[in-house]
């Protein structure tokens, strides 16, 4: 909001205010408050950062990166599964059969559900930072 504002401003202290001096200052008090602005904004997602990292609560403190390494040991096992089966052909080939069928078994519905859910709140977070909501 504040970025289209300003420089509106400053054409308007341009028109309005005929001393150089004075509206020198004008444009460096309205400088003064976007920067301050924009630290106290800084301060608040910093401090919620701060906040959520120092919880007691595991599940808060520890929610991101554990859904990180989730992912790397599954991008892991995977590297190491297609090592293995440079050497147990046959055995790699059961696995990938069993995962699949593992996998199918999972109804669609829950895949939609999870979609949706990641999907929505990866919007709902880019949303917020775009209109800059805290």
């Amino acid at each position: 909001m504040f970025e289209t504002l300003f420089p509106f401003l400053f054409k308007l202290l341009d028109r309005i205010v005929p001393d150089e001096k004075a509206r020198a200052n004008a444009k460096l008090e309205l400088l003064k408050s976007e920067n301050q602005q924009l630290v106290t904004e800084m301060q608040a997602s910093l401090s919620a950062i701060v906040t959520e990292g120092a919880s007691q609560d595991p599940w808060t403190s520890r929610a991101r990166p554990s859904f990180l390494y989730v992912i790397y040991i599954t991008i892991l096992s995977c590297f190491i599964g297609g090592i293995f089966g440079i050497w147990y052909p046959q055995e790699t080939q059961q696995a990938s059969v069993n995962i699949n069928a593992l996998l199918r078994a999972i109804p669609q519905d829950l895949y939609h559900l999870f979609g949706m859910g990641y999907l929505g709140y990866a919007g709902a977070r880019s949303f917020d930072k775009w209109k800059k909501i805290k």
